[in-house]
């Protein structure tokens, strides 16, 4: 199995530790394709990009493309901000991104309070005590999840069932429905083998990311080969290795709507 492209890394312009060029060279290093770079979104109140800085972003992106000749997507790690899908992607910053991946983080400003007490509080705190969460919990938390995917063109789904819960074979329905792909994520184990197989059961497409918060870790695949090797799930369901490249639902969107 050999990465083609990493849709998954952070800079300085969220709490990454290296630059858009050093990630690019580090890509061009391990023979990837294509990266993006994916710093988080908005509404994160202690890395959040912001808006300010997209066209200095912008402008790194095309540098790092011509000095690499690694492609390289500008992307936002956006935030799931309410029970009803918002992210803080809206449709005016569509134009500067070419990748729009959506997850569920910690420490951001949600929709209105009884967002951040449905979907981060009820959550974080099932994963704080270590407690199975309770079957609302796990009905909101897919509910906010499906609704995300079927209101925003989102690429790719992020560490799902980290520090959240939901019903992964549900809401791996509809990303197979949409064209939503399911992140395996090489920062950290979230989800087991078993719950990888059910996922996969449902036709849904994978993209193996590392989450890199560092150039040395761009690549990276190590996790992702130990699950599999536990799992049943066929390399064909992997769309981003051994030369393959996703279509991602984001880029046709925008050039029907825009």
């Amino acid at each position: 199995m050999i990465l083609t492209a990493d849709f998954h890394t952070h800079t300085p312009y969220s709490h990454g530790k290296n630059t858009v060029l050093e990630n690019a060279r580090a890509a061009k290093k391990a023979g990837l394709k294509q990266i993006a770079i994916t710093d988080h979104g908005f509404n994160h109140l202690l890395f959040g990009l912001k808006r300010k800085k997209l066209g200095e972003l912008r402008a790194e992106c095309i540098e790092a493309e011509k000095l690499t000749g690694v492609r390289v997507l500008m992307g936002m790690e956006s935030n799931l901000i309410s029970l009803d899908g918002d992210t803080d992607m809206k449709r005016d910053d569509w134009g500067f991104f070419d990748i729009y991946l959506c997850g569920i983080h910690e420490v951001l400003k949600y929709k209105r309070f009884s967002d951040m007490y449905n979907i981060m509080f009820k959550n974080y705190t099932a994963y704080k005590f270590g407690k199975k969460p309770s079957g609302k919990v796990i009905e909101n938390t897919t509910k906010a999840y499906i609704n995300a995917i079927e209101n925003n063109p989102i690429d790719i789904l992020t560490h799902i069932n980290y520090k959240c819960y939901c019903d992964l074979e549900e809401v791996a329905h509809c990303c197979a429905e949409y064209g939503t792909y399911i992140e395996i994520n090489t920062k950290k184990r979230h989800i087991s083998a078993e719950e990888l197989n059910i996922m996969a059961s449902t036709g849904v497409k994978f993209v193996i990311d590392s989450d890199a918060h560092s150039a040395d870790r761009v690549a990276d695949t190590k996790i992702a080969e130990e699950l599999l090797k536990e799992a049943e799930v066929p390399l064909e369901a992997i769309d981003n290795i051994d030369g393959r490249l996703p279509k991602f639902r984001f880029e046709e969107y925008k050039r029907k709507n825009l």
